[in-house]
């Protein structure tokens, strides 16, 4: 599936040039685990919006982190916000698009790297992670797709009133994604309330010790927010 990545890869998006090699020796010191989801990137050709991925981006510890969105072929994305820092025990969306949805790129597999560094310009690099990308097919011929969209369809009349089955049909859906909407918002609160805890080990709180979580849950929360964001965003 794969065809081969240059060797370096180079920032996405507006912001100041930047590389890195495969070689690269790792960073010293403490390493902060690189929370994203999705773990890979599947853009579609036949999106009707244009292949774009959302990618979530958590950063589970108590100080803020800048993170960079670098990738092996940068003329082939787009990346909003590939630069900038996400807070402490918070989350930041980055919307990637592929802006060359085009044959001969078609399951042509492709990298990006989130950098974490400490804040500042000359900040350490504290961890780095690397998400596959890959440009799906569609699933029939665009040129297909388009005809059986513009051909007209059959219907009936217009005195002739819709079956009971289809209204049902319907009026169904919508009452099942009301009450599915609020279980899901139920979910995300309580999700950003776990991020919002302090750590068991954090002093200086002001809150009981009762109310103080791990840091596993937070990440297990931190996993929860991001699935249901993808469940939004698909709805």
């Amino acid at each position: 599936m794969s065809r081969g990545a240059p060797q370096d890869q180079e920032l996405v998006g507006p912001g100041a040039p930047g590389r890195w090699s495969r070689g690269a020796p790792p960073p010293s010191g403490p390493v902060v685990p690189v929370l994203v989801f999705p773990p890979d990137l599947v853009f579609r050709a036949d999106q009707r919006s244009g292949p774009r991925q959302l990618l979530t981006l958590y950063n589970p510890t108590g100080a803020a982190l800048r993170f960079r969105v670098l990738c092996t072929a940068p003329a082939k994305y787009r990346v909003f916000d590939a630069e900038g820092y996400v807070r402490a025990q918070s989350c930041i969306d980055i919307v990637i698009r592929h802006v060359a949805p085009i044959p001969s790129n078609y399951d042509v597999q492709d990298r990006f790297r989130i950098e974490l560094s400490e804040e500042g310009a000359e900040g350490r690099v504290v961890g780095r992670k690397d998400i596959s990308s890959v440009l799906r097919a569609p699933a029939y011929p665009l040129q297909l797709q388009a005809q059986q969209d513009s051909a007209p369809h059959p219907g009936p009349p217009a005195w002739t009133p819709p079956p009971a089955a289809r209204h049902l049909q319907k009026n169904a859906p919508p009452q099942l994604a009301t009450s599915s909407f609020f279980l899901f918002l139920l979910t995300g609160i309580v999700s950003v309330a776990f991020l919002l805890l302090p750590l068991q080990d954090e002093l200086g709180s002001q809150l009981p010790q009762v109310l103080h979580v791990s840091l596993g849950q937070k990440l297990v929360a931190a996993y929860v927010l991001g699935l249901l964001t993808m469940v939004f965003l698909r709805a």
